[in-house]
C-alpha cells in the first residue's frame, strides 16, 4: 500500500504524519521513535503514523506539555482535525499516552493494540536509562555526549536509522520533560480507569524487553476490561524486528475488529 505524507498544523504545533488508505487506525510510537517506525505496518494494512510533538519531523517547540495530560490533549486535537471519531490505537513503548486518551473517551476506540507499552500499572520501576535522564543535570549531560555510534551499542541499528537524524535539542528536550513528569507515582493512577475499555486488545511483549518487563502484558490483560489476547515474543523492546511476522498479526488483528 502507498504511504504518503502530510504536514498541519495542530494547536499551534507543526504535525507531520504518514498515512495509507482508510482504515480507521492511529499508531502511536515511543521514545526516542518517530512515526516513520510504524511503516511496514503502515504500507501492510493502512492507517496514521503521526510523529508525536518534540519527535521526528513534527514542531519541538518548549512550550509544549510534553507529558501524558499534554501528548492527551494533543491527540484529541490530532483526531478531531482528521475526523476520525472511532480509531483502533497501535501503541509502542510511550505511545501509551494513547491509553489517556482512550479512558477519556472509550466509546471511542475501536480495538487496542499493546506492544511492549510503559505501564500505567501498579509496581513498575523505571529502568537504568529512564533513571538518569530523570535526574536534572545528570540527564542533560547523558543527552549531551550521546553519539550515533554509542547510540548503536544499544539500540537495534534500524532504531537508529530512524532516530538518529531528528536525535535534536528539541527531541533531547522533550525526552527530558516526558520523563521528568511522570514519575513511577504518577504511571499507576494514569491507568486506574483501563477496566472501562471493554473493546477487543490484543497486547504483544517481547521476552527479552530490557526496559519493560513482560510480566506487564499479563497485568496489562487483567486490568483491561474487554477480550484481551496476549503473545510474548522471543524478541526485545521493538519485537517486530525480531518476530517479523507480528506486523501480519496485528494488522490482522486490526481488520478483525
Amino acid at each position: 500500500m502507498e504511504v504518503a505524507e502530510h504536514n498541519a498544523e495542530i494547536g499551534g504545533v507543526p504535525v507531520r504524519w504518514l498515512a495509507a488508505g482508510d482504515a480507521p487506525v492511529l499508531y502511536l510510537h515511543g521514545v526516542p521513535n518517530s512515526g516513520a517506525m510504524w511503516r511496514p505496518f503502515v504500507e501492510r494494512g493502512g492507517g496514521i503514523a503521526p510523529d508525536l510533538p518534540g519527535f521526528g519531523r513534527s514542531g519541538k517547540g518548549g512550550d509544549f506539555d510534553y507529558s501524558i495530560e499534554g501528548y492527551s490533549g494533543f491527540l484529541e486535537a490530532f483526531l478531531d482535525h482528521l475526523g476520525l471519531r472511532r480509531p483502533s490505537l497501535v501503541m509502542h513503548d510511550w505511545g501509551a499516552v494513547g491509553l489517556a486518551f482512550a479512558q477519556r473517551f472509550p466509546q471511542r476506540i475501536r480495538s487496542l493494540v499493546l506492544v511492549a507499552v510503559v505501564p500505567f500499572l501498579p509496581g513498575y520501576r523505571w529502568h537504568r536509562v529512564a533513571r538518569l535522564w530523570r535526574r536534572p543535570g545528570i540527564g542533560e549531560l547523558a543527552m549531551g555526549v550521546t553519539t550515533r555510534w554509542g547510540m548503536r551499542r544499544q539500540l537495534p541499528a534500524e532504531v537508529v536509522d530512524d532516530v538518529w537524524p531528528h536525535f535534536d535539542h528539541g527531541t533531547q528536550r522533550a525526552i527530558l520533560r516526558l520523563y521528568r513528569s511522570a514519575p513511577e507515582q504518577v504511571l499507576a493512577p494514569a491507568g486506574e480507569r483501563l477496566g472501562e475499555l471493554t473493546c477487543r486488545a490484543l497486547i504483544a511483549w517481547g521476552a527479552h524487553d530490557p526496559y519493560l518487563p513482560d510480566e506487564f502484558a499479563r497485568r496489562y490483560a487483567d486490568a483491561l476490561g474487554g477480550e484481551t489476547e496476549v503473545e510474548v515474543l522471543d524478541g526485545g523492546h521493538w519485537p517486530w524486528l525480531d518476530r517479523p511476522e507480528l506486523v501480519e498479526r496485528v494488522t490482522r488483528f486490526i481488520a478483525g475488529s
